[in-house]
């Protein structure tokens, strides 16, 4: 399938290694010119090498903390009139919910909500003008699913940014502008060897034994592919999916158990 997306302009935050490397992947593959963000110099240097190896796109690293206004301005001005925005940031370490105090809290919702919501208000204008835009946010599982306190900071900053893009969208659909949440649980990337790792010291077990652990906790019995979830991200970002916006969309390997 064409996905109509050959010369169309992405940025992709957060795009170094990870979701946001699959994401950016599968756009370039896709025939879109990509900036690429993160904070490591060679490690951007690296995975904009990296895609312009598998895919020939038009590929820019650009580096920016996109936490600050300083690096939103620098990561924009890079690519102002930018056709689809992925937005993605690590998330906060896993904590117990009575150890949280006020700064734990801000810098939640300062890496998580903030930095998505001002690149909308910064490319939203644009993408309306020229009747064409998407953009992507790279939440979790735990928005519907918050089965995991010790979660609890991810989940309530992303369920924020959710809740303003669902407003947002139902404005800008009018213009061929679409805002949709990718919601991941499990994909194989740097972050689940993070966990694992955490199950390696809480239980005493191997990095093997963990990962097996992980995996069984899903319907799936494995975990997912960071292809996988890029393919996906392209799709959202296609001509095709024109009429689809303010969803939600698992990632899960199933683990999500309610209807709706």
């Amino acid at each position: 399938m064409d996905l109509g997306l050959k010369g169309r302009k992405a940025i992709v935050c957060a795009s170094s290694r990870g979701l946001g490397k699959a994401c950016a992947t599968s756009l370039a593959r896709e025939g879109c010119e990509i900036v690429i963000n993160g904070l490591d110099p060679a490690r951007l240097e690296a995975a904009a090498a990296e895609i312009r190896q598998l895919t020939g796109a038009k590929v820019a690293p650009v580096r920016a903390d996109i936490t600050t206004e300083e690096g939103r301005a620098t990561l924009i001005a890079a690519c102002p009139d930018a056709d689809i925005l992925v937005n993605n940031n690590a998330g906060p370490p896993p904590g117990k919910f009575l150890d949280w105090n006020q700064k734990d809290w801000d810098g939640a919702f300062q890496a998580n909500m903030f930095p998505a919501v001002f690149l909308m208000k910064a490319l939203l204008p644009g993408m309306r003008e020229r009747k064409f835009g998407r953009i992507v946010n790279i939440l979790s599982a735990m928005v519907k699913s918050p089965r995991y306190s010790d979660m609890g900071l991810s989940t309530a900053a992303r369920t924020a940014l959710m809740g303003i893009s669902k407003s947002v969208g139902r404005d800008v659909i009018v213009d061929n502008v679409t805002i949709n949440n990718m919601m991941p649980e499990r994909i194989d990337t740097d972050r689940q060897k993070f966990m694992a790792q955490r199950m390696m010291q809480a239980q005493g077990i191997s990095m093997e034994e963990a990962r097996r652990q992980i995996a069984a906790s899903l319907p799936a019995n494995r975990f997912g592919l960071p292809g996988e979830f890029g393919d996906t991200c392209a799709f959202l970002c296609s001509a095709q999916a024109g009429f689809m916006t303010g969803q939600n969309l698992q990632l899960d390997g199933g683990s999500y158990d309610a209807l709706v």
